[in-house]
């Protein structure tokens, strides 16, 4: 079920009166039921692959509870093959199978047909992930393990963060399970607020600036030049507001019954380094990979080459994470590649930098970090490697149409509304650099509230785009 779909504006008002109805002790199996309802709106055979993972994890939390030494290993390795071989299979199977009949061609010109026909299951990675932090933390004695299975179907099966994160930890979330939350009319209304203002940016913003993006790169060989410059630094803007608008809807629908769920993006565009902007992009999967994988590896705590070795293999693997594509290999590579560098020249660009003032050095340094960005969304957006160079090579060539064309192309409308957008967008961030806008907010008058809310609540349903375009990160 799609948050942007008429089938959720009917689902959420249900469950949420249901759930404050329901007596407290049987919510969590409200949510549960409403949990598998909401993820059967895909594809209800998908729930047999999640319940495969839940039994498996569940018991090898009680496994590694009871157990000591070997046994206790072997119970985290069962848990971690299950949810990574899930993983490859149904994520990586056609991935591997064409990579192995390309090397199989060459060598003896031999070619094996696929022996399974599947799709990939929605949001598989981000459920995945959240499931084998788990048995990490149970393992490594963060998390006291939960013995009531239905409780830990919903910590999997969540419905506000189960297709799109945030990726939880169980510390966080397991034990909110258990807590008795009354209805609380402020924080109702803030997690109503933090909903329409995810609204807005999925389905003006991010929506509208689709129907553009997807012209172009679905069609990449009509056109050069403004064009496919144009739809780069769209898509940049476009993946932002889809993937932070279903972040905040997720946070927001969790918030109006008293859940609190991690934050996930914090103006990740006003970085000024790469290191920075993946302290503020997609912040529960960072943080995933840096606890369960970059520290293990070594972290910091190795020799300088090993640092680098370790930065860069975490990133590829995090490249490979959002798709079976060499394209979100790159991808990931680039990153790696941005952040060994900025380390490997932090004297140089601190002494470069410094021949500036204070603001206009940050805006440099932002500006370089953002152009680093958008460069790499090429990789992420286009559908093969052979788009990506076709996009990097002639999106500063001679244009393929006139500026009044590509505004045409956009739609006059389709522009003003976009622009509109992106500046009120801009402007609330700038806010909240300073202030918390939901105080800030409710230190309003009334008037001025409410004012705002039925500005934003008007200008989404005249002006957003209704055509349930799926979110960008459901795929992964």
């Amino acid at each position: 079920m799609l948050f942007n779909s008429f089938e959720f504006i009917l689902f959420f008002p249900i469950v949420t009166f249901l759930f404050f109805v329901f007596p407290y002790k049987y919510r969590w199996m409200l949510l549960l039921a409403s949990s598998c309802v909401f993820y059967a709106f895909f594809k209800w055979e998908y729930i047999f692959i999640l319940l495969f993972t839940i039994i498996i994890d569940y018991y090898a939390g009680i496994w590694i509870d009871k157990t000591q030494g070997v046994k206790r290993k072997w119970a985290l390795v069962v848990s971690l093959v299950a949810n990574i071989g899930v993983l490859v299979l149904f994520k990586y199977y056609y991935f591997i199978l064409d990579n192995f009949n390309a090397v199989s061609y060459k060598i003896n010109k031999t070619h094996f047909d696929p022996l399974l026909d599947f799709l990939l299951p929605i949001g598989l990675s981000f459920h995945t992930f959240q499931a084998m932090s788990y048995t990490i933390e149970v393992y490594r004695g963060n998390q006291k393990v939960e013995r009531n299975f239905g409780i830990y179907a919903l910590y999997v099966m969540f419905y506000p963060q189960l297709v799109a994160g945030p990726i939880e930890r169980p510390q966080n979330v397991l034990h909110q399970f258990y807590e008795k939350f009354d209805f609380d009319y402020d924080r109702v209304k803030s997690g109503l607020r933090l909903m329409l203002w995810g609204m807005f940016k999925k389905v003006v913003i991010a929506d509208n600036l689709s129907v553009f993006v997807d012209q172009v790169y679905g069609d990449l060989g009509k056109y050069q030049g403004m064009p496919l410059l144009i739809a780069t630094l769209f898509y940049s803007v476009q993946i932002f507001c889809d993937f932070s608008g279903y972040s905040d809807i997720a946070l927001g629908s969790a918030r109006v019954m008293g859940f609190n769920l991690m934050k996930n993006f914090d103006r990740p565009y006003s970085a000024k380094s790469i290191s920075e902007f993946w302290k503020r992009w997609h912040i529960s999967l960072s943080t995933w990979f840096r606890d369960y994988l970059y520290i293990p590896l070594g972290g910091n705590r190795v020799s300088t080459s090993r640092k680098y070795f370790n930065l860069f293999f975490v990133f590829m693997v995090s490249g490979l994470w959002h798709g079976a594509s060499w394209n979100f290999v790159i991808w990931g590579a680039l990153h790696g590649f941005y952040q060994i560098m900025g380390q490997l020249t932090k004297n140089v660009q601190n002494k470069f930098f410094g021949l500036f003032g204070t603001k206009l050095s940050a805006a440099l340094q932002n500006i370089i970090t953002i152009a680093l960005v958008v460069f790499a969304w090429i990789f992420f957006r286009a559908p093969k490697f052979a788009d990506a160079k076709y996009v990097i090579k002639n999106m500063f060539a001679g244009s393929s149409h006139s500026f009044m064309e590509i505004i045409k192309l956009i739609g006059t409308q389709n522009l003003v509304v976009v622009l509109l957008g992106i500046l009120i967008l801009e402007i609330v961030q700038w806010m909240q650099s300073t202030k918390d806008m939901g105080n800030w907010v409710e230190n309003r008058p009334a008037w001025q509230r409410w004012s705002m809310y039925y500005f934003f609540l008007l200008f989404i349903l005249t002006f957003g785009y209704f055509g349930e375009v799926q979110f960008i990160y459901f795929q992964f």
